[in-house]
């Protein structure tokens, strides 16, 4: 059998919980100073259990290791890819983002320009290379193959399939210098069983907050993306376009991702009360 799991935690009675410290401020939390939980010291019949442990490279041997020990996680492999990789994702709400492709083969800068003119957006398939402007929004030819030339030798990109995205203009949060990646009036938005348990500003550095009428459209919008995914615990980032529209930018598991601007307290108490006794 496999090294033996963080011991599972039952929180409140209603949620088992399988928590392990990274040390990012936005992703630990610690259940045991604000919920009562109750620890077994033998796991008699297997559990469906949220894995709070930080984000795998390999779901699927997290999932299998896991089962070993009478621990299913609430996503199959199958529903982490749906939620974590955009061509997964992007299929099943494209008309809510924007326009993207992605490459089965490693490709060149010629067979990007063919689908998108300058600027564009590159990314890995599940994400950027530590939001960096250089790397992320493309100006020029140059600059795209440079990146392209690159890319193998970059840790967070080298094993990612290549997905280039239309570059639109966002509202801003900030004035962002020159040379910074832009941070848009961005916002995260977490989801259990189809039901907004939390939401926060994305960028929590800046000074910048969501008005009613805007909430309202997100979470609109949010509740059609949530069904379109259909998987329990998702997250999905939200930003406002110069014209005024509501776009997805991103989708995550939300096992993997950080708070952001959300309340992780209120978010897990809400969860907790939805869960049936």
């Amino acid at each position: 059998m496999t090294e033996r799991p963080p011991s599972p935690a039952l929180i409140e009675d209603k949620l088992w919980i399988l928590s392990k410290p990274t040390g990012l401020a936005q992703y630990d939390f610690n259940f045991e100073s604000h919920f009562q939980c109750y620890h077994p010291y033998h796991i008699d019949s297997p559990i469906i259990a949220v894995a709070r442990m930080g984000a795998t490279p390999d779901y699927q041997s997290r999932f299998d290791n896991l089962m070993q020990w009478g621990i299913r996680l609430i996503h199959s492999p199958s529903e982490y890819q749906r939620t974590s990789y955009l061509p997964e994702w992007y299929p099943l709400i494209k008309q809510h983002t924007p326009k993207s492709i992605w490459f089965e083969h490693f490709p060149s800068a010629d067979e990007i320009l063919t689908h998108f003119n300058l600027p564009v957006f590159l990314k890995g398939e599940r994400q950027t290379n530590k939001h960096s402007r250089v790397q992320s929004i493309i100006e020029s030819r140059g600059q795209l193959e440079t990146v392209l030339k690159q890319w193998k030798q970059q840790s967070v990109l080298w094993w990612q399939r290549v997905v280039c995205r239309e570059y639109l203009k966002l509202r801003p949060a900030t004035k962002s210098l020159d040379g910074d990646f832009p941070k848009s009036y961005e916002f995260r938005t977490f989801w259990w069983k189809h039901q907004c348990v939390g939401t926060g500003e994305y960028w929590v550095s800046e000074d910048y907050r969501l008005d009613p009428k805007d909430e309202s459209e997100i979470l609109a919008k949010g509740e059609i993306v949530s069904k379109a995914l259909d998987v329990t615990f998702l997250v999905i980032d939200f930003a406002q376009t110069i014209e005024g529209e509501w776009i997805v930018i991103e989708c995550n598991d939300g096992q993997d991702s950080g708070y952001a601007g959300v309340h992780p307290l209120f978010m897990w108490r809400k969860i907790i009360d939805y869960q049936p006794q």
